[in-house]
């Protein structure tokens, strides 16, 4: 399935998506799994986005928020999901090295936004527990888009230098990525260059993009906490959690997923592939579910919705 002789950077046209090591019989299982989460993402995330737009009682900055979250969902998630179905049934299961790279470069720059959009999410709910009176001073909408383009930007910033560097390496005797999309770990793989760069400037990325926004996420939540215990009705309580349970759940979800691929070591390929499994597409079909679950308003606006849909059928 690879090239068995050595090939520089510049002669690599291609690369081959080996994907789940499986039956062939199985393949079609696993479309169809994959299939049936896309779909409940693409409904999910896109339903999130229409309610939020369309129900005047969502218009608040945290639904704004949420409303990012959301694209960020559906469009990470379409970067994997399309290519990894079409393979199941492709002999060749080839991926172009245009097509490689912009896989990496919009996978990597949605991802990191979407940490950094936890972070200012966590931030938005600190300021709204802890001071609500002063809310809507100290979390300005132009502060709130500033803080998701803030977002986009480090993203991209990171998602350039992980792209470039890693597609800068002369990749050797093989051009076959034991990977159902393509990742940074698989293609370094493939190189014969010298990695240690590389790999200084990723763990040095990936500190600068995790610590700071788990620093963020655990500082609000700790302030959070102290300010829910203090609160003297259980009902007041009961509300200030559920506006927070939500979003803790996502941020479980996510940073669980990567922590556990990153972990798991390379002589494990296979269950490499079952971790990214949960955050390229497991969390992005619960993040609207969590939402709209844990969510009174959101539920709310959904029923709305329905009614209003049903009366015109």
């Amino acid at each position: 399935m690879g090239d068995k002789g050595t090939s520089n950077y510049s002669d690599v046209t291609d690369f081959i998506l080996v994907g789940f090591r499986v039956r062939p019989e199985l393949h079609i299982l696993l479309f169809l799994l994959f299939l049936l989460v896309y779909t409940m993402i693409l409904l999910g995330n896109v339903g999130m986005m229409v309610i939020i737009i369309t129900d005047p009682r969502l218009n608040t900055l945290m639904y704004f928020f949420l409303g990012n979250l959301s694209f960020i969902d559906l469009f990470y998630s379409s970067v994997i999901a399309p290519k990894a179905m079409i393979n199941f049934w492709s002999e060749s299961k080839s991926i172009s090295f245009a097509g490689c790279v912009t896989q990496l470069f919009l996978f990597a720059l949605f991802i990191v936004t979407e940490g950094f959009l936890l972070a200012v999410m966590a931030y938005d709910r600190f300021i709204a527990i802890c001071n609500p009176l002063l809310y809507t001073v100290q979390m300005s909408t132009h502060l709130c888009v500033q803080l998701v383009a803030g977002s986009y930007f480090f993203g991209c910033i990171s998602s350039i230098l992980q792209t470039s560097m890693t597609f800068t390496l002369s990749f050797c005797a093989s051009r076959t990525i034991d990977h159902f999309y393509c990742d940074t770990r698989p293609l370094q793989r493939l190189s014969c260059s010298d990695l240690l760069i590389l790999r200084m400037v990723s763990f040095t990325l990936s500190g600068l993009i995790t610590l700071p926004t788990i620093i963020v996420i655990v500082i609000s939540y700790l302030y959070i906490v102290s300010t829910v215990l203090k609160i003297p009705s259980t009902e007041g309580r009961k509300k200030a959690v559920s506006t927070c349970s939500s979003h803790l759940g996502v941020v479980s979800v996510l940073y669980g997923a990567v922590f556990f691929m990153y972990l798991t070591p390379d002589t494990y390929p296979e269950l490499s592939k079952v971790a990214s499994l949960c955050y390229t597409l497991l969390t992005p079909m619960l993040n609207p579910l969590i939402y709209s679950l844990r969510n009174k308003d959101v539920k709310e606006a959904l029923y709305k919705l329905l009614e209003k849909k049903s009366t015109v059928l």
